[in-house]
């Protein structure tokens, strides 16, 4: 029915309300299929609110609850809409709204009258009763928002693959905390590489690295920036090189984020320093996307 958004395009927070002229429903968790809104207004058009519940398998939604919007086809535009949506489910326990935004602009026109997200919520997260997803013992609340722009922000081209490598000397006689890298350029920002030898506070006795924007490096408002990322520890005698990926939309909130490497310190320093107790990292990154002056950050 419509396009699901990509990981690089969705981010996930908690709001107290939605934004005015929103659609809200509550429907039973024993609803058909299917489930269309009445009708709502935004940007001198008419559209509805399609919820599937238990998923939409057509859209390979399987596990998963559907949300789109639908431009109604009697006010389908004759030209290009171009529109935000953001979708809405309500915890009682947290007293507020999972607001789930779809970053990327979307192109409403007469062959193409539908978008959402086929992968909105996990059913097992909407149905467990400590996530506050069921309202009254048997209801669920769903939202959609459309922002209409004039035209579609400009997304920039995808930037250049970087690679940085980072040498720690004498990595077992390290005592301090943390250790933070020599600043890269990528994408047009600088960025620093910060490794914890004896892990950060949420993974104690494993290695962990975050990647960062330098403290004089901001983000603009509206701006957000996708990365991928590959972090590694190298193999000194092989090619058994420790690797994880990271992708993440990077805003003023969170300009920070990183992952444990999935090995202990006690292995690492056994199989990953050379003779000289040096440790190799490597990171390769790019920047997927960069999205400038969007209106709903």
């Amino acid at each position: 029915m419509g396009s699901n958004a990509s990981d690089s395009a969705m981010l996930k927070s908690w709001r107290k309300t939605p934004p005015p002229s929103s659609s809200l429903v509550r429907i039973s968790q024993n609803a058909n299929d299917k489930y269309e809104s009445p009708p709502f207004s935004s940007g001198g058009h008419n559209w509805r609110l399609v919820v599937y519940p238990k998923g939409n398998e057509e859209d390979n939604g399987s596990g998963f609850v559907s949300m789109y919007v639908e431009c109604l086809s009697s006010t389908t535009p004759p030209v290009d809409v171009f529109a935000y949506l953001t979708f809405f489910v309500f915890s009682e326990e947290e007293k507020k709204y999972l607001s789930i935004q779809d970053v990327e602009v979307k192109r409403f026109n007469s062959s193409k009258t539908v978008w959402g997200l086929s992968k909105a919520l996990s059913i097992e997260t909407l149905k467990d009763r400590a996530k506050g997803f069921i309202l009254y013992g048997e209801l669920h609340e769903f939202g959609a928002h459309v922002k209409i722009v004039s035209r579609p922000v400009s997304f920039g081209e995808d930037l250049p693959f970087h690679k940085f490598s980072w040498t720690i000397r004498d990595f077992s006689l390290l005592r301090q905390n943390d250790c933070v890298s020599k600043t890269f350029h990528m994408g047009e920002k600088d960025w620093t590489l910060t490794l914890y030898p004896k892990g950060d506070s949420r993974a104690d006795g494993e290695l962990s690295q975050h990647l960062h924007l330098t403290d004089n490096d901001t983000l603009l408002k509206g701006e957000l920036i996708f990365v991928r990322v590959n972090l590694k520890v190298l193999d000194p005698r092989g090619s058994n090189h420790l690797s994880v990926w990271l992708k993440s939309w990077l805003l003023n909130s969170n300009k920070a984020w990183g992952k444990t490497q999935s090995m202990s310190l006690d292995k690492i320093q056994g199989a990953y320093l050379d003779r000289e107790g040096t440790l190799e990292v490597e990171i390769e990154c790019e920047v997927v996307n960069s999205i400038k002056n969007h209106p709903c950050f």
